[in-house]
């Protein structure tokens, strides 16, 4: 279900529905010239109004429009039926709602790169992915723990041989990569070094690592099987070792179903 309840005139309007339907009229904008797209602000002031029933009245032939969207009526399937294919990036500000614009444009053009290259690359695919991305990362604000690391200091089972193995090699990435025995097989699989020096940072500071790593940990743990069957508990056990977040990784996954899948 894309919203949960009634957006427009007399609707609730939550700003999270808000925002969605400001995205799917948006992505119908071309069906409605001279109208300029909105801005994605979750504010149901009267350019989204004028919208709505203007896409009402042009595109459903409804002659007196009530101007509102419900969920699962008529508007809004009419609405999803007018999307484009693949990921664009109103649509991944509709997936990771407390993102702000810098951090849209920040990674972006990395997961439109990344993501294919393992093989993340079907509607129902790249919803799973970036609803597990958007849960980790609190909607793309944070690359790094924020925790110093001192937890996994001595963790063999993750590498950690060394003194000072904890902080250094601490969560990183989207998805967090955690213990300097995953640094190197990350480093491995793409021939690099993230342990020598401080060149374990920049896993966390340059976007298309940050991005490149939480792929190859889905592709590694065979998560596209399980995004296939539509498998959200299994996919969340593999990444977080439990289910912390459930209900927040299925909020974003259905925002995400709604935008990419159709």
């Amino acid at each position: 279900m894309c919203i949960s309840h009634s957006v427009g005139l007399h609707g609730t309007n939550n700003a999270t529905d808000v925002k969605i339907i400001q995205i799917l009229l948006n992505e119908n904008v071309g069906r409605l010239v001279p109208y300029a797209p909105l801005a994605i602000d979750g504010k149901i002031g009267k350019h989204t109004l004028d919208m709505i029933a203007e896409f009402q009245r042009r595109i459903l032939g409804i002659q007196k429009p009530d101007g509102k969207v419900d969920s699962g009526g008529r508007t809004l399937r009419e609405l999803g039926a007018g999307m484009s294919t693949g990921l664009t990036d109103d649509k991944l500000r509709g997936i990771m709602l407390n993102a702000n614009d810098a951090l849209i444009n920040r990674y972006f053009q990395p997961l439109l790169t990344m993501m294919p290259n393992s093989q993340i690359n079907t509607p129902l695919r790249m919803a799973h992915f970036l609803a597990q991305l958007g849960h980790e990362s609190g909607d793309l604000r944070y690359s790094e723990e924020l925790a110093d690391g001192t937890a996994y200091e001595g963790r063999v089972d993750l590498g950690n041989t060394q003194p000072g193995d904890g902080p250094r090699f601490k969560g990183r990435g989207l998805i967090q990569l955690t213990g300097r025995a995953n640094y190197v097989a990350f480093g491995t699989a793409r021939n690099r070094d993230f342990v020598t020096g401080t060149n374990y940072t920049s896993i966390a500071t340059v976007p298309n690592l940050a991005v490149d790593v939480s792929c190859w940990y889905w592709s590694t743990h065979n998560l596209n099987a399980l995004a296939d069957a539509d498998n959200l508990n299994g996919i969340t056990l593999a990444i977080n070792g439990g289910y912390n977040g459930l209900a927040d990784r299925r909020a974003h996954l259905q925002r995400g179903k709604c935008l990419l899948v159709h």
